[in-house]
């Protein structure tokens, strides 16, 4: 008889601890120079967005989260003021490789529109690039549509950025229940 191991134990919580933002520069940096050989530019962005956040988000529509998987950080997603009122961002997603498959980035997006919905945002919306296939599955079984693509250049490749969009309201049907996740 075989021993299986169990269950990976998957926690989604405020980033609000000493070393998180630092986590999710270094991991955004790290993890993607890795996977698409993306330089530090990326980081430079990702830098900017966690230093804006940390010095001047507003706690009562704006808020970060961190995903461990058995107590060790595995993801991210930010959830910011969008330039107009009702208007929400989902910001710097990301899931480590190794805790790719374990519903990590839904439960993240789940608890980001969440909360979007409970402050009252009307729509949300993010910026991301075509590669990062996985994350477009999610963002589309939340029901996220596509508003427009543009090519550029950035992190030292050539890129097709991808702007969507998700207005509040009804679930879709089909969408994850992120809040029935262990």
């Amino acid at each position: 008889m075989t021993q299986q191991d169990p269950q990976p134990r998957v926690v989604v919580r405020r980033a609000d601890r000493p070393g998180d933002l630092g986590w999710v520069v270094m991991a955004h940096g790290e993890v993607y120079d890795r996977q698409f050989g993306w330089d530090i530019e990326l980081e430079a962005l990702v830098a900017r967005i966690v230093a804006d956040y940390a010095a001047d988000h507003d706690p009562a529509t704006e808020a970060a989260w961190i995903a461990e998987v058995d107590g060790e950080r595995a993801g991210c997603v930010f959830c910011v003021a969008g330039d107009v009122p009702g208007l929400a961002k989902l910001r710097i997603l990301l899931v480590t490789p190794a805790a790719r498959g374990l519903g990590v980035g839904t439960r993240l997006v789940g608890t980001c529109l969440g909360f979007a919905r409970d402050v009252g945002y009307r729509q949300v919306t993010l910026w991301t690039n075509d590669v990062l296939v996985s994350a477009r599955r999610i963002y589309q079984a939340f029901g996220f549509v596509l508003v427009d693509e543009e090519p550029h250049h950035s992190f030292g490749h050539d890129l097709v950025g991808q702007h969507w969009t998700l207005d509040l309201g009804e679930a879709p049907v089909g969408a994850p229940d992120a809040a029935a996740r262990p």
